[in-house]
């Protein structure tokens, strides 16, 4: 009886459970702490098993309920993520996800299940202090911090979000699970693409290709690719040519179907000092209020070292970024997340 008044008083939480030790880490957690939690997993693709999510919420004694997105999963993550190779980008599908299902569809759910909040094992740290902006903190794993791909959130969603296991580093999330007696508290992260076993076979076969030649920043041609989709820039493996490398990717002529590469690790090629930055969505509003021109620390990819650089409005949600000192490998259609010392304070798309 106690622990019913007890969740009551502490609100009720729908968390997404995937099955990994993360997620399920979070509904223990929460439980512990009074909430009245109902687990939610999210048939998503058909690589989507809910099996160890449900063997979890039966072991924690939490309603399990089972929330079918594939539609929208397609729509707004796999549709994306195939016209954005049509066009020459390399997306981050993650993002997306978090974007359109996890996080609007999670709070969609509790306003039905008469939920206060969402949460998921995403390591972060959410800070508020009285009635100020909620102010999104990375985790105390800094190998596990995962702000960067939770840019496109607004104070209204975060407001609604717990996660309780940034304030944990991995180690002791796995020594929590096991304390629970969690099946999964071994069980391995997710490194791939959920909805993907074999990029080069899932792009081949939905994106039409041509064959065309592999030329040097100086006009050599020294092979040939198998379609300008399968490269990314700063890409080294996989581009199969001769002679003395290493090569990497710099550039994609999409005009003349011609793969751009440049020799050397350091050649100046895979290097830009400045880049554009669009669609960019803001966690902190308030800090950026009537400045055109900040400066911060920014990252061009997930285990990408945040970088000092100076921000400029171009116009509506684009900016320009000019970094202190060149950066190496800067890939269109990849999230730079910007931030001020441990807080993320927003993000958008390279161009």
């Amino acid at each position: 009886m106690k622990k019913k008044k007890l969740a009551r008083r502490r609100g009720r939480v729908i968390v997404a459970m995937s099955g990994g030790v993360d997620s399920s880490v979070a509904a223990a957690i929460l439980k512990n702490r009074g909430y009245d939690v109902i687990g939610i997993f999210m048939l998503m693709h058909k690589n989507s098993d809910f099996q160890d999510a449900k063997i979890i919420a039966k072991k924690l004694e939490i309603d399990f309920k089972i929330l079918d997105v594939r539609k929208e999963f397609k729509k707004r993550v796999v549709d994306y993520f195939i016209q954005e190779y049509k066009k020459g980008r390399t997306p981050n599908p993650c993002v997306e996800c978090n974007k359109w299902i996890k996080f609007r569809f999670l709070i969609e759910k509790a306003l039905q299940l008469k939920a206060d909040y969402v949460a998921t094992g995403h390591y972060v740290r959410p800070r508020r202090i009285g009635l100020g902006p909620t102010r999104l903190l990375t985790a105390k794993d800094t190998k596990k911090d995962q702000t960067y791909f939770l840019w496109t959130l607004n104070q209204k969603q975060l407001k609604k979000s717990l996660f309780p296991v940034g304030d944990y580093t991995k180690t002791q999330i796995r020594a929590m699970a096991k304390k629970f007696d969690l099946s999964v508290f071994e069980k391995k992260d997710s490194q791939e693409i959920c909805f993907i076993t074999d990029i080069y076979e899932f792009l081949s076969s939905r994106i039409p290709t041509n064959k065309g030649p592999i030329i040097t920043i100086d006009g050599k041609k020294m092979g040939e690719h198998k379609g300008l989709i399968f490269y990314t820039i700063g890409q080294r493996k996989g581009i199969e040519i001769g002679g003395v490398g290493p090569f990497y990717v710099v550039d994609k002529d999409f005009k003349k179907n011609a793969l751009i590469v440049a020799q050397g690790d350091f050649n100046q090629a895979l290097y830009k000092k400045e880049m554009i930055v669009k669609n960019v969505n803001w966690l902190r509003l308030d800090l950026l209020a009537g400045r055109n021109k900040f400066r911060c620390k920014i990252k061009i990819r997930y285990l990408h070292k945040s970088v000092p650089a100076t921000v400029f409005k171009v116009y509506g949600s684009k900016f320009k970024v000019l970094f202190t000192s060149p950066q190496r490998a800067i890939t269109p259609g990849q999230s730079a997340v910007f931030y001020l010392k441990d807080e993320a304070l927003g993000g958008g798309v390279i161009e």
